[in-house]
């Protein structure tokens, strides 16, 4: 009869020839059906949830700078309130920093780093306080006059509502964080009818990997989000320009300069707004009141420049439109930098992008004096906007993207990309962090947004395994294996123990040893009675990683590696790093 170790062993032989004749390019399984189905529903309930929050945004707008009670859209600019208007924003910051202090303090921020927060160090939980507090706070930050946009919060928002649903379905922290990153998507998607740069944000920001199991759920949401969006807020684009025809190379070279402008601009406001937070941090106040302070300077900004306070969208229009003209738009563009960092530093709520494509577009509209003409004032505003929007989030792709879908201006792709790759690039090089990361950073947590495969899962076991090993026969007498095996001598605490046609055993350890010599010191046992415990082992064709995984969950340091049942070497953890250090040779090393 066989022992239980040895049909073990079989059994997970005959399981590993099946896997190796199903592995594939993919790790995903049928429970990418379950999140894609539930990742529609959230990109449902995300478009909805991102109208609401631009209907309460206008409420508040109009109680707070009309005082009427109306859901109607409008602009702080045209309020009949006068030198009242700089009282708004203290207001509306003093109520931001009670709900923080009695709330939730979540709320406070622009939203991205805290769903970064909640993904990467949060096992993706959110809470239902921090659902609810946060549109309602930032509708009153926004419709106060603060100078933010509405994606940042929608992003928190939807990330939100997608946790819940997760942990409603009682599903695992991966499965969390792609529903999470889904209800975030999906509340961009619906609020810019860009569907595609809602996608892109998702992998370049939130999901840190490239997987079906991520991506398809996330775009499923996103993509549904912007159907319902035609529906509920129109198509797009939001912000539609005249066509300019194809930009030459005396424009693509200008675009590297735009570029490097935008880059050196946004490592400064990163600089400057993180500053301005320590400055904060020095007050002699409890942080509930900051952002009431924060609000004064707001409120005095945008009485001397109405057009600075609120989202803003309409400001965008104008600036890629070229309505405006230079010397009107340095007075925007300063007095929104002024008053978005100092608001933003004061820690209340409110998005980022808004103010970044506002002073983005503004510092194009800028240097359109001096670059060239494309027959189109909306060129440069565009191309920088990008610019700055891939330098300050370290986002690329979702730039170029976003600029495309906010405009549908096609012709404009390759100075986008020049411009957004370069501003990209000068930050990576100059900045350690970016701005949405140095929040999470000095919260004590460090991010790596690095993607890359792991060595571990490019390699097989057999490549990495150690084929010398040293096993005890089954026949071993049990008297002398601490001896020979487990002396001082001896660096090892396991050992394989084999039949005669070098079929595995099991594993024998040395407290093994000492404990069966305790219990029962039979002259006549051997290494095959002291086997307590059925081998956990490894196989050559699966990865590294697998190996990885398997030593991690049981807690032990080194696998037998069975091909067929017999034994054909072992594993270790020194022998995990062996593809690290293949592809550190690569990385680093050059020939002579």
């Amino acid at each position: 009869m066989k022992r239980r170790s040895d049909l073990n062993i079989e059994v997970a032989a005959t399981q590993t020839d099946m896997k190796k004749t199903s592995r594939g390019d993919f790790s995903a399984d049928q429970r990418l059906l379950q999140l894609s189905a539930i990742s529609i529903a959230i990109g449902a309930v995300g478009a909805v949830v991102a109208v609401l929050l631009l209907k309460l945004i206008a409420w508040f707008t109009n109680l707070f700078f009309y005082l009427q009670f109306s859901l109607t859209p409008r602009t702080p600019a045209g309020s009949p309130l006068g030198l009242w208007m700089i009282v708004v924003p203290v207001i509306g910051g003093l109520i931001i920093g009670l709900m923080a202090r009695y709330g939730s303090e979540k709320i406070r921020g622009h939203g991205i780093p805290e769903a970064l927060e909640a993904i990467l160090f949060g096992k993706s939980l959110m809470s239902l306080k921090v659902a609810i507090l946060k549109p309602l706070s930032s509708a009153i930050s926004i419709g106060s006059g603060g100078p933010f946009g509405a994606e940042g919060p929608i992003i928190m928002t939807g990330g939100a509502i997608g946790s819940l649903v997760a942990q409603r379905f009682h599903l695992s922290s991966a499965e969390r964080k792609t529903l999470l990153v889904a209800g975030a998507a999906a509340g961009m998607s619906a609020t810019f009818a860009a569907p595609i740069a809602a996608v892109l944000l998702a992998v370049e920001l939130l999901l840190f990997e490239w997987k079906p199991r991520s991506l398809i759920p996330v775009a499923l949401a996103s993509a549904v989000a912007a159907a319902m969006r035609v529906h509920l807020l129109g198509a797009g684009p939001l912000f539609p320009v005249a066509a300019h025809g194809i930009v030459e190379w005396p424009g693509l070279l200008a675009a590297v300069v735009v570029g490097l402008v935008a880059g050196a601009f946004s490592s400064g406001l990163s600089t400057l707004l993180y500053a301005l937070e320590d400055a904060f941090e020095h007050l002699p106040l409890h942080w509930m009141w900051r952002p009431a302070v924060g609000g004064l300077v707001v409120g005095i900004g945008g009485y001397f420049q109405p057009r600075t306070l609120g989202v803003g969208y309409d400001l965008i229009g104008d600036l890629l439109l070229g309505h405006l003209a230079v010397s009107i738009v340095l007075a925007l563009l300063l007095v929104k930098c002024g008053i978005w960092l100092v608001s933003l530093a004061s820690g209340t709520s409110g998005g980022v992008l808004a103010p970044l494509l506002i002073m983005g577009c503004g510092l194009g509209a800028v240097e359109a004096i001096l670059l060239p003409s494309s027959g189109s004032a909306s060129l440069w505003p565009l191309v920088s906007m990008a610019a700055v929007l891939g330098g300050m989030m370290r986002a690329p792709f979702t730039a170029v993207i976003f600029a495309l879908e906010l405009t549908h201006d096609v012709d404009s792709l390759p100075p986008l990309l020049i411009a957004a790759v370069v501003a990209y690039g000068f930050t990576v090089l100059v900045m350690k962090r970016s701005i949405l990361t140095e929040k999470v950073a000095r919260r004590g947590y460090d991010i790596f947004r690095e993607y890359t495969v792991d060595p571990l899962e490019t390699y097989r076991v057999s490549e990495a395994m150690t084929e010398s090993v040293l096993t005890i026969p089954g026949s071993f007498p049990a008297s002398q294996i601490y001896e020979r095996y487990f002396s001082s001598s001896q660096k090892h605490r396991g050992f394989p123990v084999v039949d005669a046609n070098e079929k595995l055993l099991g594993i024998l350890t040395i407290s093994d040893v000492m404990e069966m010599s305790i219990s029962a010191p039979d002259a006549a046992l051997t290494a095959r009675d002291l086997i307590r415990l059925d081998p956990i082992v490894a196989h050559p064709e699966e990865t590294c990683r697998e190996a990885a995984e398997r030593m991690a969950e049981s807690g032990i340091g080194r696998l037998p590696v069975l091909s067929g049942g017999k034994l054909i070497g072992i594993i270790t953890r020194s022998d995990l790093l062996k593809p690290r250090l293949l592809r550190f040779e690569e990385e680093r090393r050059t020939p002579r």
